[in-house]
This record gives structure tokens, sequence and C-alpha cells, in this order.
């Protein structure tokens, strides 16, 4: 290891750059659907020996150091961005003749921006570098700090964070319903580092005995969970919830020539029997944008709604809601979510609040225009963001918050409470990526929100991976991507959420805090023995 770790050390030029690349795309084997939880342990052990010979000598200048670092990092990040992302240029490629201009963009241009966060924790864990285990406590803080900022800067876009390659399975999910997505990123960057210090020896022993504390107490609380703790209250109500996947081809979605035929098929797979000899369903759940037109413009698909729904039963069905304007002004239009009854009333509704940049609405869309950049301009869009998130109350008292497509990817979005409600809905349409890992990628992340929040997570897509998962992250009922039908989970009452929540923020800035001041202390120490 001591060997391998001076050959790292010593690189310089391409041969640098292009390790550092080669190691972020290592990590990215860790993210779903492949989830290598060891990839993560070579990945992070490459980029600190990296980083060891980028730092060089503190009394070399700390511009010097700093510039190596940032370019070590982003490497690293290019590497891990591109290999975990590339599936998203399938979406251009629905419409080629329009869109396959933007290819490059999706496939190279945003994790190019992407990796400057992680060129700039590499950097941040240069200013606080040192010989022993306080190299670890710093590059786990530069990167849970910079995770932290990717999730809201620009929008946010905090796709496959570092943590979520600790959380592939249940029993290593319950960890996030304590400490929260950032605070297990900080600590998983300390524990896949942790290795690195095999190289050089100094620090080697309290590093990896507190990496593996970590680790044991990890899958332990995950254990103790899942297999010894109460189980989960219940109201001693039960709601069986009927997913509906019909499994539409995104090109006949965007050529909008069937629509007939795409609304009765959604009608066809909400009214078959009882799957698997479960109850009638009491909800039924159709995937983002599944109505394939105006509804409130087609009554009479409203009333072929009330017709196929049986008495007491709910649609929550993904649609296109219009606003009109003042006279001459065009409507507005939201993506949405309807509640709609037995009687083809719709009852309420709930929009998008966080649109998808450049998939529905385009950035800066006048200041572009103005420097004539239409081919920009011309990209999908049009959608306009909802002011605040209505939660979905249904007759029978069961209410539901509302996250449509990637906004369930925002964990900090979701308030404490859940805003009153009694379980988490999630539509999506992951049909634009086609089998690729990025409907795998979405789904875990998706199913990581039911276990941070301690409550049931009713998942649909058009084409993806949809579910019912409980409070811990346990799948009770889904459809694979791919597959078209329908899928019943009864709910025994359980769908009451666990009302105590733990402070992931403060959880977050307290791990933070402690990584911080371990780096600090021993920065200080290594320029003692320096000088």
């Amino acid at each position: 290891m001591e060997t391998l770790a001076g050959r790292i050390v010593l690189l310089w030029g391409w041969r640098r750059a292009v390790l550092a690349m080669i190691a972020g795309a290592i990590g990215a084997l860790a993210l779903a659907p492949f989830s290598v939880f060891v990839a993560m342990f070579v990945s992070f052990t490459l980029l600190v020996w990296l980083l060891d010979g980028a730092t060089g000598d503190p009394e070399r200048g700390a511009s010097l150091g700093l510039r190596s670092a940032f370019a070590t990092g982003w490497w690293f990040g290019f590497g891990y961005f591109v290999a975990g992302l590339w599936w998203l240029g399938g979406a251009l490629l629905i419409q080629a003749d329009e869109f396959a201009w933007a290819l490059p963009l999706a496939v190279l241009g945003l994790p190019a921006c992407l990796a400057v966060f992680y060129g700039l924790a590499t950097a941040i864990a240069r200013l606080l570098w040192s010989d022993g285990m306080g190299r670890i406590a710093a590059l786990a803080f530069g990167f849970g700090l910079m995770e932290w900022l990717r999730s809201f800067v620009a929008t946010g876009f905090p796709w496959n964070v570092i943590g979520y390659a600790a959380m592939p399975v249940p029993l290593m999910m319950q960890s996030d319903w304590v400490l929260g997505l950032f605070a297990i990123t900080t600590l998983s960057v300390f524990v896949f580092a942790a290795p690195a210090l095999l190289g050089t020896r100094r620090g080697a022993l309290p590093g990896l005995a507190l990496a593996s504390l970590l680790l044991v107490a990890h899958f332990s609380y995950g254990a103790y969970r899942l297999y010894l703790a109460p189980p989960l209250g219940s109201d001693g109500k039960e709601v069986t919830i009927r997913l509906v996947q019909p499994a539409i081809d995104q090109a006949d979605k965007v050529e909008n020539t069937d629509r007939v035929e795409i609304f009765e098929k959604h009608l066809a797979l909400t009214a078959a029997p009882p799957v698997d000899g479960k109850p009638r369903p009491d909800i039924i759940v159709w995937p983002e944008t599944s109505v394939p037109f105006i509804l409130t413009d087609n009554p009479d698909a409203l009333v072929r709604i009330g017709e196929v729904l049986q008495d007491g039963q709910i649609l929550l069905a993904g649609a296109v809601r219009a606003e009109a304007q003042a006279a001459g002004s065009e409507p507005r239009y939201f993506n949405s979510v309807y509640m709609i009854d037995d009687k083809g009333q719709i009852l309420g509704a709930a929009d998008k609040v966080h649109l998808t940049p450049f998939g529905e609405y385009v950035p800066f869309e006048s200041i572009l225009r103005q420097f004539g950049v239409e081919e920009v301009i011309s990209l999908p869009g049009g959608f306009s963001a909802a002011a605040s998130r209505n939660v979905l109350t249904l007759p029978s008292g069961l209410s539901l918050y509302p996250l449509i497509c990637y906004e369930v990817i925002f964990p900090n979005e979701i308030p404490a409470d859940i805003g009153g409600a009694s379980a988490i809905l999630n539509v999506t349409n992951d049909a634009w990526f086609g089998n690729t890992p990025g409907p795998y990628q979405h789904f875990l992340q998706a199913r990581l929100r039911a276990v941070e929040n301690g409550t049931y997570l009713i998942r649909n897509a058009n084409n993806g991976i949809s579910a019912v998962i409980d409070p811990l992250g346990r799948v009770l009922t889904g459809l694979n991507l791919g597959s078209q039908g329908a899928a019943d989970a009864s709910v025994g009452g359980k769908i009451v959420p666990v009302r105590y929540k733990f402070d992931h923020n403060l959880n977050f800035w307290l791990v933070q805090l402690g990584f911080a001041v371990t780096a600090l202390i021993s920065r200080m120490g290594f320029i003692r023995r320096i000088n």
C-alpha cells in the first residue's frame, strides 16, 4: 500500500488528471443500479493520495496548492458525474431532430459545472490538509459542505449525493432517519477515504478505528430498527392503494397523436380486478402528466373517469393544469396532480413548485433572447411554478404531501411535519431516460425520503419504478422498470407517520463542526512539525 500510495502521490500533469477522473468514475459504480459499495473506498482512497501530491509543502505557497487541489477535485468530480449522469442525454434523443445539438451540454457540460463543487471541496480540504487522520476529516468536511450547497445553489441539483452510496438497501438506510442525508454524506466520505491511511501509516490506527466504529454503528442501527425495534403504530384502518404504470413510450407521449388510446389504457388498468387477492383499491394513482389533454377543457374525460371509478374510490392523476389569465393573455400551465372522485368531480389539485431547469422552464429566458440564443430558448418548457405546495386531503381524511418528479430529491424542501400529511405522494415519468441507471437512481433517492421522514411513500411512474414504500424503506409492492400493469398494496393503518423527527440540519452542522475541529487541530500540529 505504501509503495502504491507513493507512486500516486508523485503523479503530475495529465497523468494526475486522468487518474483523478478514473477515480471519480469508479465511485459512480457505488450508485444505483450497480450499488457496488466497495467502489467508493477505492475512489476516495485514490483521491486522498492524489491530494497528498497536489498539496505538497505548505511553505510553497497557498495559491499553488489550492489550484492544484481544485484541479484534482474537479477532474474527480467530472469523472464521477459523467459516469453517473450520462443517461440524461437520452431525453434529448427522443426529439433528436430538434435537440440533439444539446447532447454535449447534457453529457459533458452539466458534469463540468457540477464538478466545480468537488473542486471547491478539495480546495477547502487543502486549507486544512495534514499528513494523518486530520486530512481525512478535512476532506469529509469539504465534501459535506459542498454537497449541502449543491442542494440549493442555482436552484439546486443534489442528484447522486455521495451519501446515497452508503445507503443502497434498507439495512443501511436507517441511519438516515436519525442523521439526514448530508450528515450521512460527511461521515461517509470519512469512512470511504479512511483506507488511504494505510498508505502513509501516520494516524492510521485512530482513523481506521473511527471509520470501523462508524461502519459498525451504521449496520447495527439498521439491524436494530428493522428487526428489534417496536413495530410501527397503527390507527386500525386499512387503506388499499393501486399504482397504475402504463409504460407509455415517451416518443408516443411527445407525438401526442394517440391521446384517446393512452387515456383508455390508464382507465383499463384502473378498472382491472384487484391484484394478488388484495381488497378493492381505495386510492388509484396515475403517473406524472398521465392525462394527455387539459382535463378542464374535456368534460367527457371526467365523465369517463367517473364511469370507471367505483363507489368511494379516489383517483390521483398527474396532468397539466391550465389557469386562465386576463383577457388577451395566454393561460398559465402547471404540472399538477388532480384529485378526482367517483362522480368525475375534481376535488382538488396540487401544482409543482420546484420546476426542472431546461425541462419545464428556461432560466434567464429574457436575457438569452436578447443575446439571440434561440437554440436554448427552444428547449422544452412553458410551465409555471406554484407559489406554495398544497397538501391533498382526501374525503376519508387521509392527507398526502405531493412531490412531482424530481422534487423528491430535495430533502430540505420537505417540512419536519410533512405539512401535516399522512404520507408522501411522488408521481413521475422516467420514460424519458429509458433502460438506463437514471430511473434506478431516482427511485433510491425517493425511497430515502420515506426513511428520513418516518412515513410511507406512494410513488408512481409512467415507466420507471413504481412502489409503495414503508417508513423503513421496504418495498410493499411495486412494478419494475419496463413493466406495464397495476400493483395493489394494503397498508394496514400504518400510514400514520412517526411524528417525532430528528433535527437533520442540526445534526449535519454538528458533524461538520466535529470534523472541522479535528482537521484544524491536525493541521496546526502538522505545521509545527514542519517548522
